[in-house]
């Protein structure tokens, strides 16, 4: 296996999650920083794990020594270097946004020109729980955003009963990890710390992707207000969704059609009635934790979710989907349990 961005949150991540992998072989990992330097001097915590050399990206070595590729680089980087190694017949998981859009004019409404658009259509959106079928078949995973992971998984089931009427409401709340590693003055720990904020009201980039994939399941269009906010913790998302329902329904009724949609999936936790996920209960796991409470009063479903954007938010989840593609149990590589405290 080949890790691209290999010294991104996101990239260690899953370095941290293959080097204990019983199938998997890292055989490369690049960085364009810190070619030539091990990951382990960069991240001491892989000293006798995972000490490779970093490498900046050459395509055709990748092809040779690996026959899955996952991409842990930036959006508009990704692309260039995902259709390359297409061409080689590779397989690939990118978690980039460069591939989870289906048409290429939303993708340059919200992010730039796509210069891969034949690829588009072959890409699979990497959400396991949901698109488990055509994750086990293809060649191109294109893995979710942390905050559509976390919103599509907690309304799903309600979309596919078609229960929903109006416009869900989506209050999301996101560690600092969730931008990346690059330094920038408004992530920095003066700015974070002691501090809880709002941003990107109503334009989020994942603003399209969740209204993309809550059609595709209601079969019919819909649309989200997405309100992202950032909270001075390292990882987790915890997501807030407000849901007007056709018709009113109890607490057991609603944990019947939870427990029901997701039955057999091994990362999905439904909480009992009235209980609510905590960030803290799924850190460090792939875990996505669901909680809900209709109020009668408003007329009103509160759906809460919570998820390790950098596990079940990014490279857990890439890693599952890997499962799938090689036909190898789900779990494989990924039965840890949260990190408490």
């Amino acid at each position: 296996m080949a890790v691209l961005g290999a010294t991104g949150y996101a990239g260690v991540e899953l370095l941290r999650i293959l080097i204990r992998h019983p199938r998997v072989r890292i055989t490369t990992i690049t960085s364009q920083q810190y070619a030539g330097k091990r990951v382990s001097d960069i991240y001491p915590s892989l000293t006798g794990q995972c000490d490779l050399i970093l490498e900046a990206i050459r395509i055709d070595q990748i092809a040779s020594r690996s026959d899955l590729t996952f991409a842990a680089l930036p959006h508009e980087t990704s692309m260039e270097a995902v259709a390359a190694l297409m061409e080689r017949g590779m397989r690939v998981i990118d978690l980039s946004a460069d591939f989870r859009l289906h048409d290429p004019k939303t993708y340059l409404r919200w992010y730039g020109v796509h210069k891969a658009p034949h690829l588009l259509r072959d890409a699979v959106y990497g959400l396991t729980e949901i698109r488990r079928k055509e994750i086990g078949k293809a060649r191109l995973v294109a893995n979710p955003g942390c905050y559509p992971t976390g919103a599509v998984l907690g309304l799903a089931p309600l979309f596919v009963e078609k229960m929903v009427q109006g416009t869900v409401l989506i209050d999301a709340k996101s560690g600092v990890t969730g931008a990346g590693r690059s330094s920038a003055v408004d992530l920095s720990f003066s700015e974070v710390n002691e501090n809880f904020k709002a941003y990107n009201v109503g334009v989020h980039r994942h603003i399209p992707e969740i209204e993309q994939e809550l059609s595709q399941i209601a079969k019919r269009p819909v649309l989200v207000l997405f309100a992202p906010h950032l909270v001075p913790m390292s990882r987790g998302i915890l997501s807030t969704m407000y849901v007007e329902l056709k018709k009113i329904l109890d607490g057991e009724r609603l944990a019947k059609i939870y427990k029901d949609f997701y039955r057999g999936d091994p990362f999905i936790r439904i909480l009992p009635a009235g209980s609510f996920p905590q960030t803290k209960e799924v850190r460090g796991s792939n875990d996505c934790a669901i909680g809900f409470r209709y109020d009668p009063r408003v007329k009103r479903l509160v759906v809460i979710t919570a998820i390790d954007n950098l596990v079940k938010g990014a490279a857990g989840q890439a890693v599952q989907n890997m499962n799938l593609m090689y036909g190898w149990p789900e779990t494989e590589g990924l039965r840890g349990t949260a990190l408490i405290p």
